[in-house]
């Protein structure tokens, strides 16, 4: 009965919560792989966006950063509220991961991992195509191949697809946990960070009931 079912992953790389929520969701990639596979789609926070952040959005990011590493544990730099003229564009980010799942999907998860630590906890710009492909290759991945992936026009549209399903599953908050299957329909697990040990007897007991679907995103 659960062959056909999954999890659904909805993430964004630059979203500070989807980095608390790291841990968490490897833990469950991990104890549910045979069950329920992991299926990652980019949100696109701020997919594309152009302005430069102002002191009070500096400010805005600044407590919602703090806030997550109170509650996870997560590092962060907090020196990036030194830069100056950044625009918080998740679009590249977003895309870097896409480029692994079209490279080798079984490690586009693992994959968040270094562009999140590379953003939060070490201030390189998650935004610049030049220094995302040097944490790819930081990675272990073939850096032109990497780039040559990263910049083409498939690899923008779907990542582009991936933002357009989001919004049409009706999902606007990150990180978002979905379960089930395109026959059946999906039930929510989470639209925010929940601990680990608030999301593996839930998703037991749903599994064990016979995964009916009480929910729909």
């Amino acid at each position: 009965m659960t062959a056909a079912m999954e999890l659904i992953y909805v993430a964004d790389p630059m979203c500070s919560w989807c980095y608390g929520f790291a841990p968490v969701i490897s833990a469950l990639g991990e104890r549910f792989a045979a069950r329920l596979p992991l299926r990652l789609m980019m949100g696109g926070l701020r997919a594309g966006n152009t302005e430069v952040m102002r002191a009070a959005d500096k400010d805005y990011v600044r407590q919602a950063w703090t806030q997550v590493g109170a509650a996870t544990g997560q590092p962060f730099d907090m020196s990036f509220f030194e830069r100056e003229s950044f625009s918080y564009d998740t679009e590249p980010a977003c895309r870097a991961v896409v480029t692994v799942r079209r490279l080798q999907p079984a490690l586009a998860l693992a994959f968040m991992a270094p562009i999140q630590q590379a953003f939060y906890a070490e201030n390189r710009d998650m935004t610049s195509a030049n220094e995302i492909s040097r944490v790819a290759e930081e990675a272990g991945l073939a850096r032109q191949a990497f780039a040559a992936t990263f910049s083409a026009p498939a690899t923008r549209n779907e990542t582009f697809r991936d933002f357009l399903t989001a919004q049409e599953l009706g999902i606007r908050g990150f990180p978002t946990l979905i379960a089930g299957s395109r026959a059946k329909g999906y039930a929510l697990v989470t639209n925010g960070y929940r601990p680990l040990e608030d999301l593996l007897e839930p998703l037991e007991r749903w599994l064990a009931g016979g995964a009916p679907v009480t929910a729909s995103a």
